[in-house]
C-alpha cells in the first residue's frame, strides 16, 4: 500500500493581508502589523529604590536581524524624569538595590556566560563579581550591603551504568548513550537536564569566591531571604527523599550562614514558599497551601512567628492567590499580588499587632485589606496572560508593571492614598498614528448553570457595528489561568487582520476563587465547553458577527479545548488546536511533569483509571470531527509533546478530514520564544482560517 506524504507547513512568514487592505480596496487607519512585533518595547522587573526616589526596570525590545530578544537596564526619577539607559549589552536583567541605595546588583551576559555584575550609582563603574560555570539566579542582598546570596545548579557526576572500552587515538565514534534513571529528566524550555541540584550560596558583594551553604540530592528554590540581622538565610525546599513523587510538598527552612545548617520553619503537607521577614525578624509571611491533591489550590498569605510554633492564614478573605509578599518597614502590612476577575492589583494588608505577637490567633476583625494598584501584568507578550511584578520603597511607594489590551507593560507607581502614575511611554513612536483594539468586557450566564462568565472582545481598526465580521474565539491554557484587558500582541495582529476576537475566561480560570476554579477538577475538558459557546452566543446576539465565519483557536488548554471543541460541534468554521494535550494517557507518560499530571487532575494512574483518561481526551470525539483543523506545536516541546499532536493529526488523516501539522523548530512549550516565531504563528493560523472564509469546508472523505 503506498504511503501518504505527511503535510507539514514550514516557517516561512507568510503575508496574511486583512480583509480591508486587499489589493483593490481602500484600505483602514494604519494598524498593527507583522513587522510590527520586532520594533516593540516593555518594561519588566522594575525595583524602586529604597528612598522611593527612582526606578531601575528591564527595558526588553526585539533585534531583526538575530531574531532575539534583547534586555538592558533604566532608570527613571519617581517623578517622571531622567529616563535614562543604564547598561546597554543586550542581555541584563534582574536589577537589586542594596540596602543603602548606592549600588545595584544584577545579571548578564555581557562576558558570555550569565554572571554576577555590580554598579556603583554614584557613577559608571561597573564591574562583574563573579565566574561561575553555570547561571545564577534569585540575587538577595544581606542587610549589612556585605553579601549576595544566590542559587545555582551544582552539578553532580553519576556513576556509568557501563565501561565501555577505550576508543583508539583518532577515531570518530557515536555520541555515547544517554542513561536516564530519575523521573524528571527533561524540562520544557531547557531540555535534558544536567545531573545536579539547585543549591543556596553566598558571595561577598566587593567580590571574592561563593560559599555554597546548602548540598544534599534536594533543589532549593526561589529567592533567598536575609533575617534582619545577617546571620540566616530563608529558602523554600523540598528534602523530601520523594520529592518527585510529592513535587508540591514543599517547607521554608533557615540556613544559617556560618555553618549551613538548617532548621525547619513549616512542617505540614503542602507547598511552602516565598518567605518574608518583618524588619524586627520575629515574623515571617510566606505562601502556601494544604495539599488536597487538587487540580486548582488557592495559594494563600500565611503568617508565622520565627521562634514559636504555630500559623495563620491572613489571606483567607479574599479567595484568590497571593503572590510576592513583602513586609512594610514597621511591620504593620504587607504588600502582595493578586488577579481579581482577570484583572492584576497590587494590593496590601494590615496586620494587627495581636496577630503578630500569636499567629495562631483567629478571633477578632479579619486583616484589612486595601488596593493600592490595578491594570498589573506583564510577561506574555503574545496572549493576554496575568504576571507583572512590583517592588516597595521604605516609604510603601510601589512601582509596578502597568499594561491594558492596547498598552504593553510600562513602569507605573502609585503611593498610598494616590492615584497610580505611569512613568514610562515606550511605544509611543510605534503606535503613533496607528489604531489599537482595545478590550471591551462584556459578562453572561452560562447556558450550563447560569454562572456568570466574564469575557472580553477585541474589534478590528475602524469598526463598522453595521457589519458582519468573521470572529475568532482565542481560549486560554493552563487551565488554571486568566485572561484580562492585558496587552497581546496575537490579539492584535488578528484584530488588525479584520477578525473580532473573543477571549473568555471559563470556568476552571483563576482569579475567581478556589470554587471557580476547581469545576474542572477530574472533569476538564467539560462544562468550560459549554461556558465557551454561552460566549460567542453573547457576542452573536450583538449582530456584527456573521454566525457562519466562527474560528476557533487556543493553545496548551486552550489547544485541548479546541480539539474537544471540533468534537462536539461542527459550528466553527475552521479550527487550530495549538500545543494540545489529545490522549491523556500518553501525554502523563511523556511529559516532563508526570507526577503532577497524574495525581492532582486524575483521581488515579492510567492503569488504574483508563476510562478515566479517555473520555477525557479529545481523541475519544475524534470520529465525530468534521472542522478542518490545523495542529501547531513546537518540536521541542516537553510539556506538550509533539507526539500528541501527531496522533490528532494522523486521526483527521485516516477520517478523510481537512488537517494539516505545522512543526515549529527547536521552540518549547512557550511557541514563541522568538520573534518571528510569534509572527509565524499568527500567520499560519489566518492562513489557515482565511482558506475556510470564504468557502465551506469539505465533507469528511475517508481514506
Amino acid at each position: 500500500m503506498r504511503q501518504r506524504r505527511i503535510l507539514v507547513v514550514g516557517l516561512l512568514i507568510a503575508a496574511v493581508l486583512p480583509p480591508a487592505a486587499s489589493a483593490g480596496s481602500a484600505r483602514f487607519e494604519p494598524r498593527f502589523e507583522p513587522m510590527d512585533v520586532f520594533q516593540l518595547e516593555w518594561a519588566s522587573s522594575p525595583q524602586i529604590s529604597p528612598d522611593g526616589r527612582q526606578v531601575v526596570y528591564v527595558r526588553n525590545s526585539m533585534d531583526t536581524m538575530t531574531d532575539r530578544r534583547r534586555s538592558s537596564l533604566w532608570i527613571v526619577d519617581a517623578g517622571g524624569s531622567g529616563h535614562r539607559a543604564l547598561t546597554s549589552s543586550g542581555s541584563d536583567f534582574a536589577p537589586r538595590w542594596s540596602p543603602d541605595g548606592t549600588r545595584l546588583a544584577y545579571l548578564s551576559r555581557d562576558s558570555g556566560a550569565l554572571q554576577l555584575h555590580l554598579r556603583w550609582m554614584d557613577g559608571a563603574t561597573t564591574t562583574r563579581l563573579t565566574q561561575l560555570l553555570r547561571a545564577p539566579s534569585g540575587l538577595s542582598w544581606s542587610p549589612d550591603g556585605r553579601s549576595i546570596a544566590f542559587t545555582m545548579l551544582v552539578p553532580e557526576k553519576p556513576q556509568p551504568l557501563a565501561r565501555m572500552p577505550e576508543k583508539p587515538e583518532g577515531a570518530e565514534w557515536a555520541a555515547p548513550p544517554r542513561v536516564i534513571e530519575r523521573l524528571i529528566y527533561r524540562a520544557d524550555g531547557e531540555g535534558y537536564l544536567e545531573a545536579g541540584f539547585v543549591q543556596l550560596f553566598v558571595v561577598p558583594a566587593d567580590g571574592g569566591t561563593p560559599r555554597q551553604l546548602t548540598s544534599g540530592p534536594y533543589h532549593h528554590d526561589g529567592t533567598p531571604v536575609w533575617t534582619p540581622d545577617g546571620k540566616a538565610i530563608l529558602v523554600s525546599a523540598n528534602r523530601r527523599d520523594d520529592w518527585e513523587l510529592e513535587p508540591l510538598d514543599s517547607e521554608i527552612y533557615e540556613v544559617t550562614v556560618a555553618d549551613g545548617s538548617l532548621r525547619a520553619l513549616t512542617d505540614r503537607r503542602g507547598p511552602d514558599h516565598s518567605p518574608a521577614v518583618s524588619a524586627d525578624g520575629l515574623s515571617i509571611a510566606y505562601l502556601g497551601f494544604d495539599d488536597r491533591h487538587q487540580g486548582y489550590q488557592v495559594t494563600r498569605l500565611h503568617l508565622a512567628q520565627r521562634q514559636l510554633a504555630g500559623t495563620r492564614v491572613v489571606s483567607e478573605a479574599l479567595d484568590l492567590d497571593v503572590e510576592s509578599p513583602v513586609w512594610s518597614q514597621d511591620g504593620k502590612r504587607i504588600y502582595f499580588k493578586t488577579d481579581w476577575q482577570g484583572e492584576g492589583k497590587v494590593g496590601r494588608i494590615t496586620i494587627a499587632s495581636s496577630a503578630r505577637q500569636d499567629p495562631a490567633l483567629v478571633a477578632g476583625a479579619p486583616p484589612r485589606v486595601e488596593y493600592l494598584a490595578g491594570a498589573v501584568g506583564g510577561g506574555d507578550l503574545g496572549r493576554p496572560y496575568s504576571g507583572g511584578s512590583f517592588s516597595v520603597a521604605a516609604d510603601g511607594t510601589v512601582a509596578f508593571t502597568q499594561t491594558r489590551l492596547d498598552q504593553p507593560p510600562e513602569v507605573a507607581i502609585a503611593r498610598p492614598g494616590g492615584a497610580p502614575v505611569r512613568l514610562t511611554d515606550l511605544n509611543q513612536d510605534l503606535f503613533a498614528g496607528k489604531e489599537l483594539a482595545r478590550a471591551e468586557e462584556i459578562a453572561f450566564p452560562s447556558s450550563h448553570d447560569g454562572r456568570r462568565i466574564q469575557a472580553w472582545i477585541a474589534k478590528p481598526p475602524g469598526f463598522d457595528p453595521g457589519k458582519k465580521y468573521p470572529l475568532i474565539l482565542e481560549i486560554h491554557g493552563g487551565p488554571f489561568a486568566d485572561y484580562g484587558d492585558r496587552f497581546a500582541a496575537e490579539v492584535q495582529l488578528y484584530a488588525a487582520a479584520g477578525y473580532v476576537v473573543l477571549y473568555v475566561n471559563p470556568r476552571g480560570s483563576t482569579s475567581y476563587g478556589e470554587e471557580f476554579g476547581n469545576l474542572i477538577h477530574h472533569a476538564y475538558p467539560g462544562n468550560d465547553y459549554d461556558d465557551l459557546m454561552s460566549a460567542v452566543d453573547a457576542v452573536l446576539e450583538r449582530g456584527y458577527v456573521d454566525p457562519q465565519s466562527l474560528f476557533v483557536t487556543g493553545g496548551s488548554g486552550g489547544g485541548v479545548l479546541t480539539a474537544w471543541i471540533v468534537g462536539k460541534t461542527d459550528r466553527f468554521r475552521a479550527a487550530v488546536s495549538a500545543k494540545p494535550v489529545i490522549n491523556w494517557t500518553s501525554w502523563v507518560l511523556t511529559a516532563d511533569i508526570p507526577a503532577f499530571g497524574a495525581r492532582y487532575w486524575f483521581p488515579g494512574l492510567p492503569w488504574e483509571r483508563p476510562e478515566e483518561y479517555l473520555r477525557r481526551s479529545p481523541l475519544a470525539l475524534v470520529g465525530n470531527v468534521k472542522t478542518p483543523t490545523m495542529l501547531l506545536t513546537g518540536e521541542a516541546d516537553y510539556r506538550t509533546p509533539m507526539s500528541e499532536s501527531e496522533q490528532f493529526y494522523t486521526a483527521l488523516k485516516l477520517r478523510g478530514v481537512d488537517t494539516a501539522l505545522v512543526r515549529v523548530p527547536d521552540a518549547p512549550h512557550a511557541l514563541i520564544v522568538r520573534p518571528s516565531q510569534l509572527i509565524a504563528k499568527v500567520a499560519h493560523i489566518l492562513g489557515w482560517f482565511e482558506r475556510y472564509r470564504t468557502s465551506p469546508p469539505p465533507e469528511p472523505q475517508p481514506r
